[in-house]
């Protein structure tokens, strides 16, 4: 039997290669891989960077969807159910909504794959495949990661590793509390370490893609003196609370980590008390945190999101201000996107402040703009307000500027100017993207 694993860019403008700062492994795809049957025949192509061979004999294609790539996904998937191919969808978007999900698939996949991945491959097999499967949270011993289907695909050269799944903090806005019920695991630490042996090997650079690394400060710190022995240079994603405890922060650098994914979302209180987002006023100031960082070497990835209810036209130079001040490694300044299934877009929805309802599909949304009428401002000042803070972070001088006190690694040092001149170029270019192949002549084919 053949199985063809396709994982789907956001879109494609036509004329253009695919933003190079979005091509990292896809995870999901290499966990799909490691717990299908060896004796099934496996391709794998991803959509950011290659064509898909559609007429390429097939017994079925699965595909993970998020919610920006949802439409295109849709896309490929009339293209396989018009050539009779069976296709099977699963992941967030599938998870958060099934119903949408099985309107263009003819078997989906609700919540986590590696409880009910077996059954599907056992009934693809024999013909009987489902129309719903429902997946359960399991204690993660079951993940196995395969990461032979990405040889040959030139991805950026970070190796991806995921250590736990989940965060307990019920952030309005966000959808893994969502997905995975505000509940954290963490994955059995010799199965990291083991999988970071079988990889290390050529890969400089290691991404920790956890919800939040610092789900558990307890069992964090247990797992870092066995990371410590890797002897691998990491970066991952955490709340701020965690860095203001100076010892885990200290367990964190000797264990290798040279970076964190921080989401800082807004600089005003009443803000984060209206995300639900407390967990941002624990322990103390933003500075004292960052302080704690760059005390032992970490740099910082901060997030910014614009849009909510005490924004005011100033908010998006006092974010940029403020990284600027605190030399952050690289940041993001983006408007708050109302993502399907959480409590923002419920909220936003019953206020009537939708301007694109289900947003991901429409044919006239695009990368940038705002989905939803602001409380204060206009979406049209939100949106020239996050172009221009990225502008505004990504000069010459703040460059040169937030360097100096980033030079404590030399890789990620010598690193820092290459990846902001990327960050640097692709702001125009992500601007106004497309969701899903602007060329694409077909139509969307649902389920009769």
């Amino acid at each position: 039997m053949r199985l063809t694993f396709v994982y789907p860019a956001i879109g494609h403008r036509t004329g253009e290669s695919y933003l190079r700062s979005w091509q990292m492994e896809p995870l999901p795809i290499a966990a799909l891989k490691g717990l299908t049957p060896a004796d099934v025949d496996v391709r794998f192509y991803d959509d950011r960077m290659e064509t898909i061979p559609f007429d390429e004999p097939t017994h079925a294609v699965a595909l993970t969807v998020e919610t920006y790539t949802a439409r295109r996904v849709y896309q490929i998937a009339s293209e396989y159910r018009k050539r009779g191919v069976p296709v099977i969808l699963g992941g967030f978007h599938v998870t958060l909504l099934p119903e949408e999900a099985e309107l263009y698939a003819d078997a989906i996949v609700i919540g986590e794959a590696e409880s009910i991945w077996a059954e599907v491959i056992d009934d693809l097999r024999h013909g009987t495949l489902k129309k719903r499967y429902q997946g359960q949270q399991t204690d993660l011993s079951q993940v196995r990661v395969d990461r032979s289907v990405f040889q040959g695909k030139r991805y950026l050269p970070i190796g991806l590793i995921e250590t736990g799944r989940g965060c307990r903090f019920p952030c309005e806005f966000c959808a893994v509390q969502t997905f995975y019920q505000r509940r954290y695991r963490r994955r059995d630490i010799d199965q990291v370490f083991n999988e970071l042996e079988q990889i290390k090997q050529g890969k400089k650079l290691f991404f920790f893609v956890d919800d939040n690394f610092a789900g558990s400060l307890k069992g964090g710190s247990e797992i870092l003196p066995t990371l410590a022995q890797a002897k691998v240079r990491w970066i991952t994603q955490m709340s701020i609370d965690a860095a203001h405890d100076e010892s885990f922060v200290q367990e964190m650098a000797r264990a290798g980590c040279r970076g964190v994914l921080i989401g800082f979302e807004s600089l005003n209180e009443d803000n984060l008390k209206q995300m639900n987002k407390r967990v941002n006023t624990m322990g103390g100031s933003f500075s004292h945190a960052l302080a704690n960082l760059r005390k032992y070497g970490i740099g910082v990835f901060g997030t910014f999101v614009f849009g909510y209810d005490h924004d005011t036209p100033s908010s998006f130079s006092e974010a940029v201000n403020f990284a600027r001040e605190e030399s952050m490694y690289v940041a993001a300044f983006n408007h708050m996107m109302p993502w399907p299934g959480t409590p923002f877009y419920h909220r936003l929805v019953q206020e009537k402040r939708m301007i694109f309802d289900r947003w991901w599909l429409d044919e006239n949304y695009r990368y940038n703009r705002l989905t939803y009428q602001p409380t204060h401002l206009t979406p049209r000042q939100v949106e020239e307000g996050c172009l221009k803070a990225r502008k505004d972070f990504y000069t010459w001088s703040s460059i040169m500027q937030r360097s100096w006190r980033n030079r404590g690694d030399f890789f990620m040092w010598r690193n820092f100017f290459p990846i902001n001149m990327l960050h640097q170029r692709e702001i125009e270019a992500r601007n106004g993207y497309p969701l899903g192949d602007e060329g694409w002549q077909g139509k969307l084919l649902e389920v009769k």
